[in-house]
């Protein structure tokens, strides 16, 4: 396997000493994905808001909501196993290019089509499934190229950074997206999304690494490989466990916010726009938290901690109509979420091998980019069909909170990771 202990680290040249909070940005190869990332992830949240205001628009349906980002996880579910053995099988600086430059092009496609004033609600489900088939090979090649870039001794932080820069963007993209949909509609704002790609293309392209040396071996039998080892590690399993409760039970309301925002609490593209913000600040708040603590928080207990929270906290969300109250709940959830998987996504790349790394991502991405949709799009249908949307939400939660409940008392060793 193609990964040594440090490769950024041999080839950077020294830099001005960085607080431990950025100690990762002291590698060349990673303050170049850190800036690119930042800029493109500010244009994909800016995307996601502003095809959530078109589909409800077009179609004024919560149903249809949950289904086209159900049609964005579907091939994310059907693909990603594969995916992470294809994975660990090639050069994952040059996946990532490919994903990239592919996602920069369905992107321009839903902008002139959106531009053009004649965008359907099957553009937008055929562009999503084409974006997820990208995202299925592109996430678990992202998570597992960060030690490629930082080595082992600094992973750690960079997953805390890594998440750090998600929810700035997701924070500063849904915010911006509001305003640009607001003032020039949703078009402009899918054309910002795909003029970023270049920024994050570029950082790739600059980056120097060690030559690539293939790994040995077939794709199937690694798969199987990589299954065998999750149903033998205690550990991993209880952590993906507990992912795959949050994400397909505890992220539907992602999805269902331009119902909440238009319906709920009266606002429209400004104030979903502001409820987007506000889970992201909570998240960007727990990211640097993390960043700056590092080793030293008790990753185990604050990992169920934050779990058991975050069903809590939504299920208060689903019971105000309270516009500020909804804002500091979201926060709150936006806190809780983060700090559960970016703990667990720490802990499971701390206790797995390299050569299993590509593998074992890839069902973390499974849980956190297919599930998670996929619930969303159950929660939508359900709630049309019984018509309270908030109800099936609280509900959805709490089956989450008991499952998280549940494996937190049969998995007592979580705490003490």
């Amino acid at each position: 396997m193609a990964v040594p202990s440090r490769p950024a680290a041999v080839a950077d040249a020294p830099v001005t000493r960085l607080p431990p909070m950025l100690r990762a940005l002291r590698h060349r190869n990673y303050r170049l994905f850190f800036a690119g990332q930042l800029i493109s992830l500010t244009g994909t949240w800016m995307q996601s808001v502003a095809l959530g205001w078109l589909v409800l628009r077009l179609t004024n349906s919560p149903a249809l909501l949950g289904l086209v980002a159900a049609a964005s996880s579907l091939p994310v579910l059907l693909l990603s196993l594969n995916a992470g053995a294809l994975v660990d099988q090639v050069s994952k600086h040059r996946l990532l290019l490919a994903t990239q430059v592919v996602a920069m092009l369905f992107t321009a496609v839903l902008a002139g089509l959106t531009l053009a004033g004649v965008v359907q609600v099957w553009h937008v489900l055929a562009l999503a499934a084409l974006l997820g088939v990208v995202n299925a090979f592109d996430a678990p090649a992202r998570q597992s190229f960060t030690v490629e870039m930082v080595g082992r001794e600094d992973l750690l932080n960079a997953i805390a950074l890594n998440a750090s820069i998600f929810n700035a963007a997701r924070t500063l993209g849904p915010a911006l997206a509001g305003v640009i949909v607001v003032l020039i509609g949703e078009g402009p704002a899918f054309a910002l999304n795909a003029t970023s790609y270049l920024f994050v293309i570029a950082g790739l392209l600059l980056m120097r690494l060690p030559p690539y040396r293939p790994a040995s071996g077939r794709r199937g039998g690694q798969l199987r490989e990589g299954l065998a080892y999750i149903a033998g590690e205690p550990r991993v399993r209880a952590l993906l466990l507990q992912a795959a409760a949050i994400s397909l039970f505890c992220f539907v309301q992602i999805p269902l916010l331009p119902y909440f925002a238009r319906d709920i609490f009266g606002a429209g593209a400004g104030g979903l726009g502001a409820l987007s913000a506000a889970s992201g600040l909570g998240a960007l708040t727990a990211a640097l938290m993390l960043a700056q603590l590092g080793d030293r928080v008790p990753r185990g207990r604050l990992l169920v901690g934050a779990a058991l929270a975050y069903p809590a906290v939504l299920i208060a969300f689903t019971a105000t109509r309270s516009l500020p109250v909804a804002l500091v709940l979201l926060a709150l959830a936006g806190w809780a979420g983060v700090t559960t998987m970016a703990l667990t996504n720490t802990l499971i790349q701390s206790i797995v091998p390299d050569g299993l790394r590509g593998r074992v991502m890839s069902v973390f991405t499974l849980l956190l980019m297919g599930a998670s949709p996929m619930g969303g799009m159950a929660a939508g249908v359900i709630a049309e069909l019984v018509g309270s949307v908030p109800l099936v939400v609280a509900a959805s939660a709490l089956i989450g909170w008991a499952i998280v409940g549940w494996g937190a008392w049969r998995a007592p060793f979580l705490r003490e990771l």
